[in-house]
């Protein structure tokens, strides 16, 4: 047995940690403000706001071959992230099984895409392309360029917003390496090409030369020639790919562009298509130093293509799913106005403190994206005007945390909140120690309540600071290119003994519902999903079931429910749950675990201010967290996200002058019956079935509304209006042709049965009775599935193969879904498909006409929505406060709950020691309920109010939480 040299569990969040903040006048002390940090190494990034480095630009969000197949990614995960462009391969391409433009268009410009270049030389199917360029026969390739080009203008519905590139890293091993022999060869031919494609099509963009990495002599020579031939490329393109270019872009950049002067051209748009390496990708820290130098250059830029295609290049999770990259894109897509003046403590030197900020007038917010640290980060804010912020300004920070390529992660929460006098610099220290970590930090004018910070107990611990026993601690060079991501650069693994296990210890505050959640690498290709046993102070408590994944680098997540008491407890992952037969599945790379209070079901607000709203007027004074005007053929536009597939309240809290319609879609698909019958405040609260993961909310009030906030929260007690057949029961499902039940060899994560050999012919089909209470109406369909297809003949690229699942219905249509690669036949994924059914009565067909279908398990069929309540009077009028009493040398938080409504309310208050019902506090009344911390010391904190009575005979929710003081007992 060996031993960690600490097993207490690392509370690194600033749910546990507190900040500190500086200025010229403190107003009010924010939650997260009251105690400061431990001394600790600190980097300083300066953001002067009076200083404007440019619009906005924004292209860093690209990526090679970040789609892979319509509905792969799903078009809110698209729409989320927000890629500017992409580059795919050549339509009808052999390079790779997926990644066609023209499968893909559709999803990329509906959801915000302004262009996509083509990388001709994909259609290929060989790397590198040919063994090398053919000699005698360039002819050949100029007909490839030909047939792609006419593809592309004939077959696409957007054929301007293609650009095309004719040749990918011609300095390497594809065909022209040697410069001096090849040099004059790839000019030639690098005119013949150009000709020959404004031959098929005069108004082609043509990009180039696309070399691996910066190449300066090459670049002067191919310049010059270009210029001399009246050839030069519409976009620049090189690479910028392994961790030194996070050193050297800048003077690469500098370079280009001076060359350019001298030369007398442009300057062109540049796009750095392809950058960054594996250990990047799924990584906010990483990644946003990336999108730094991009962004301060006003480049576009594609992050590369090293594992598969089609998840945003590892920087989403499953098939819908946000990881904590996911959540760096979409903020950096949700920035807009001018970039400004950011000084961080050193620039070009990989793995440090970086940022972005940006200041937009029309908006009134300023925002900084940074990260790259294991410092602790102290932003100097400057130059923000008074005459847009006023003289009292709201900071939020939120963080971004590394979950793994595959490990979902939640809307990032609130992790410290400052109300600070504007000064000319304002100081905050924002507790970090993760340089895996990225944070957003939002400053907006002072709202009607002072924001609070996320109340969520929670702790951590990196799985080799447990105890070890018969496992091993293994290094994960957080410098090596090629190496996948792990917290801390290290994890544990050969977890394959019967004796194997790993122990700590935890205190937690309260007694009741834990979520336990473990970050771990699963080898899914070789040994399937796995399975770990839960020892709460040696008595196994749960089960982890973990997901099948790519390999033991490549992490997912998985979670169990563990009932707790408070105080300390031995927590221990085994390899085995009776020690003696080796659980399923067990040998798994183990990264880090967490340990969360559950108190009541998933909630998330989404405040309105925060959302995508364009040119809407934002209205600070209005509501707690102020709102934004909607009206005439405006929207805005959310991206909640959710742990599990089921049902939702999705309540919209808004305001109207008068009667008024509002326009609510769930991605794309719209929610009738929402809206407002007289002036006042409302809340319109619609039950509605959402898939696991991110799904696309948009509101519209064409007569005009101020919406505030999007609130979802799940209503588990409504997926009993699910139907759920088993795909081999043949009491409702049919089959036909070779379509036939199947036993799903161990270790698995379903029952045992399936149904597989569906589709590859029209005759290969499975009939499903139609449920007799479904009707026509809006359904999601939620399939459980395996599909392990791939090819093998590349040398790096996985080349996943997505299966399609045609799901007819007699006498209406058919909607075709895309089910992607998840990595093993033994492990199944759930995914979601819209499907709108058009008959009262008409069975379900499953099939695949055109090709092989997933293998499935189970599918499901729910409502869209159950209903919608529109309620008048918004809120409930709840007061609360929250003190820290001293009883016996020992903390203890008192929460004052006043309830200053009409009516009668059923209170929950809920505090990182516990959680309390008042089932009934009348009108006028108030109460106060005591919560002991059992400790001498606690941290500044919020105490959570949530408020639930009848308005007009219909269901109100409020919440109205209190914050309270660090304190010392001792």
């Amino acid at each position: 047995m060996t031993s960690s040299p600490s097993t207490e569990p690392r509370r690194r969040t600033a749910r546990q940690v507190a900040a500190s903040v500086t200025a010229a006048v403190l107003v009010a002390t924010g939650s997260a403000a009251a105690a400061p940090v431990a001394q600790a190494a600190s980097d300083a990034l300066e953001i002067d706001f009076a200083v404007s480095t440019g619009p906005f630009k924004g292209g860093a969000s690209g990526m090679l071959y970040g789609l892979g197949d319509d509905g792969v990614p799903t078009d809110a995960i698209i729409a989320g992230a927000g890629p500017h462009h992409l580059t795919q391969k050549a339509p009808r391409g052999a390079q790779h099984p997926n990644g066609d433009p023209l499968e893909v268009e559709r999803a990329f410009f509906e959801n915000g895409g302004e262009y996509m270049m083509t990388n001709i030389q994909d259609y290929y199917p060989d790397w590198p392309y040919t063994g090398g360029r053919r000699p005698d026969d360039f002819e050949s390739y100029l007909e490839i360029v030909r047939t792609v080009v006419a593809d592309v203008v004939e077959n696409s519905d957007y054929p301007e917003r293609y650009v095309f590139t004719p040749f990918n890293e011609p300095d390497g091993i594809n065909w022209y390496g040697n410069w001096e022999q090849m040099g004059q060869t790839f000019l030639a031919d690098w005119k013949a090409a150009y000709e020959t494609i404004k031959e098929v099509y005069p108004e082609a963009r043509i990009a180039g030369p696309g070399d691996s990495r910066w190449q300066p002599a090459r670049t002067r020579e191919f310049l010059t020639f270009a210029k001399e031939n009246d050839v030069l490329p519409d976009m620049f393109t090189w690479h910028e790919l392994g961790r030194n270019n996070l050193a050297t872009y800048r003077s690469n950049y500098d370079a280009y562009r001076a060359l350019e002067r001298e030369l007398g051209i442009g300057p062109l748009p540049i796009n750095i298509n392809e950058y960054a390496m594996r250990r990047d990708m799924s990584v906010p820290g990483n990644i946003v130093q990336w999108l730094t130098m991009f962004e301060d250059t006003k480049v576009d830029a594609q992050t590369a293509y090293w594992t598969y295609a089609g998840n945003l290049n590892d920087n989403m999770a499953k098939s819908n799913s946000a990881n904590g990259a996911w959540w760096l894109l979409k903020w950096y897509a949700d920035l807009g106005g001018d970039t400004v003046q950011v000084t961080p403590p050193v620039l070009n030197r990989p793995d440090t403190l970086q940022g972005i900020a940006t200041l937009d007038p029309g908006k009134r917010q300023a925002t900084v994206l940074f990260g790259g640290t294991d410092n602790e980060v102290r932003l100097e804010l400057s130059g923000l005007d008074p005459a847009v912020f006023g003289d009292v300004v709201d900071i939020q920070i939120r963080e971004a945390e590394w979950s793994g390529q595959e490990g979902e992660a939640q809307a990032p929460p609130v992790v410290a909140t400052h109300r600070l006098a504007l000064d000319d610099v304002m100081v905050i220290d924002v507790a970090n120690d993760d340089r895996l970590s990225a944070y957003q930090a939002v400053i907006t004018p002072a709202l009607p309540t002072q924001p609070t910070v996320d109340p969520t107990w929670r702790v951590e611990v990196e799985a080799e600071d447990t105890v070890l026993r018969d496992v091993t601690a293994y290094n994960q060079s957080p410098t090596d290119d090629w190496t996948f991501a792990a917290s801390r650069g290290r994890d544990v693994g050969s977890t394959n003994r019967v004796t194997s296990s790993l122990t700590w210890t935890v205190d937690v505050p309260a007694d009741g519902t834990y979520r336990f959640g473990a970050v771990a690498g699963v080898n899914g290709p070789a040994n399937g999903p796995g399975r770990h046993a839960l020892f709460v102070d040696g008595v196994q408590a749960s089960t982890i079931d973990y997901e099948a994944g790519f390999s033991w680098g490549y992490r997912g997540r998985a979670e169990t429910l563990v009932e707790l008491t408070a105080g300390s407890h031995e927590l221990s992952v085994r390899m085995s749950a009776d020690g003696s037969t080796l659980l399923p599945g067990s040998d798994i790379s183990l990264d880090k675990f967490d340990l969360t209070l559950v108190t009541g079901p998933e909630t998330t607000t989404y405040p309105a201010v925060f959302a995508r709203s364009g040119d809407a007027t934002v209205d600070y004074t209005a509501a707690d967290g102020g709102a934004v005007e909607v009206s005439g053929d405006g929207a805005i536009t959310f991206f909640p996200s959710v742990r599990e597939t089921g049902y939702y309240d999705v309540a919209l809290e808004y305001a109207t002058e008068g009667a008024a319609g509002v326009d609510l879609a769930v991605n794309r698909r719209a929610v009738d019956g929402v809206g407002a019958s007289a002036a006042g405040e409302w809340v319109s609260t619609a039950r509605v079935h959402l898939g696991k993961g991110v799904s696309e909310v948009t509101v519209g009030a064409p007569d005009g509304a101020l919406v505030s906030s999007l609130t979802v929260t799940r209503a588990a007690e409504a997926d009993s209006e699910t139907v759920t057949i088993e795909a081999e029961d043949s009491s409702q499902v049919t089959l036909h042709g070779e379509a036939r039940t199947e036993t799903v060899a161990q270790p698995t994560n379903v029952s045992g049965e399936q149904v597989g050999q569906l589709g590859g012919g029209e005759g290969n089909y499975a009939v499903v009775a139609r449920p007799e209470q479904l009707g026509a109406g809006q359904y999601n369909l939620s399939v459980r599935y395996a599909n392990a297809e791939r090819n093998t003949g590349h040398d790096y690229n996985t080349d996943v193969i997505t299966r399609f699942l045609d799901i007819g219905e007699e006498g209406g249509e058919t909607t075709r879904g895309g089910f992607r690669h998840n990595y093993s036949w033994q492990g199944f994924w759930t995914h979601t498909v819209p499907v709108d059914l058009t008959t009262d009565e008409g069975d379900l067909r499953l099939g695949n006409a055109t090709g092989n279908a997933p293998n499935i398990d189970w599918i499901q069929l729910s409502p869209l929505t159950l209903g919608v309540t529109n309620t008048a009077g918004g809120e409930l009028a709840i007061d609360s406060a929250a003190t820290v009493r001293c009883v016996a040398g020992r903390a203890h938080v008192v929460v004052r709950v006043t309830n200053e409504s009409a009516v009668p309310v059923a209170v929950e208050i809920g505090t990182p020691f516990g959680t309390r019902s008042v089932a009934g506090l009348d009108a006028g009344r108030a109460v106060s309920v005591a919560f002991a911390s059992r400790q001498t010391e606690i941290a500044a904190g919020t105490a959570s109010v949530v408020a639930t009575g009848l308005v007009d005979g219909s269901p109100v929710t409020s919440r109205a939480d209190g914050t309270y003081l660090a304190a010392a007992c001792g």
